[in-house]
């Protein structure tokens, strides 16, 4: 057993590597599609996906989100806007190996098809049950909204790629029903009906090792962070000590307009 620290960016990172290892994501490549809607985490799926195809164009991960959470005064969650919606590059949509930019959810949804794979963040998780939420502003339930017409209609795989960071000590139902009962204020929130994607997965995904989230939180740029303890045969937790050192020096997020 050893023991690894992980700040959210470098969480990040790990579930994006692992994302590219997920047998559903394979497929999809081989003879499918896979939309990653943009998102913060997503962001750093969307850059391992497009590196796998050889992409030689940049993803403005710095503007990868529709909604986002910051300190006071800046813009959060579910508002509906971004501080330049003028840069924002669309989501990423990768359709028989390449990548169609520009385009988003939106534009395809009505193609997707059993196989393919579509990828959405949360903004909460349950990591006893492993069901993850996302906060919704907009008034048709925005990307999830027009997604769950193919997860549920179609059986496209839904994957839900979420830090520790963002877990809860409530059943998400229950929080859920609190968030968008009559005279509440703020963003709803919908429970997710897809596969869960954690630092935890992906250690197992990537090493075949089992993680344990044991202890969290740091300063100085480790806010967030989560303690790891990884088991498994010799081989396992060489592979996961080789795979999160990889990923422990990942820098922290920026927007553009930070950088």
């Amino acid at each position: 057993m050893f023991q690894q620290v992980l700040t959210p960016s470098a969480g990040k990172r790990l579930i994006a590597k692992a994302f590219m290892q997920h047998p559903a994501v394979k497929n999809a490549l081989q003879s499918g599609t896979i939309v990653v809607i943009a998102g913060t985490t997503n962001g750093y799926v969307a850059e391992e996906l497009l590196s796998s195809i050889g992409s030689s164009e940049r993803l403005d991960r710095g503007r990868f989100f529709r909604g986002i959470t910051g300190p006071p005064g800046m813009e959060t969650t579910g508002s509906g806007r971004l501080p330049d919606e003028s840069r924002f590059p669309g989501d990423v949509v990768v359709c028989g190996g390449a990548w169609e930019r520009g385009k988003t959810i939106f534009d395809v949804v009505d193609d997707l098809r059993e196989g393919d794979v579509v990828v959405k963040g949360a903004n909460c998780l349950d990591p006893v049950t492993g069901r993850a939420g996302v906060l919704i502003g907009h008034p048709k339930a925005g990307t999830i909204g027009v997604t769950i017409q193919a997860v549920v209609g179609r059986r496209v795989k839904l994957l839900v790629p979420v830090g520790l960071e963002k877990r809860v000590h409530e059943d998400i139902d229950s929080l859920a029903e609190l968030l968008n009962s009559p005279g509440a204020s703020g963003p709803r929130l919908l429970p997710l009906p897809g596969e869960v994607l954690t630092e935890i997965e992906a250690v197992r995904i990537l090493c075949g090792a089992d993680a344990r989230l044991v202890a969290a939180g740091g300063v100085a740029g480790a806010e967030g962070a989560v303690w790891l303890a990884v088991t498994g045969t010799p081989t396992e937790v060489q592979s996961a000590q080789t795979v999160l050192k990889d990923v422990a020096d990942e820098a922290p997020f920026r927007l553009d307009d930070q950088q």
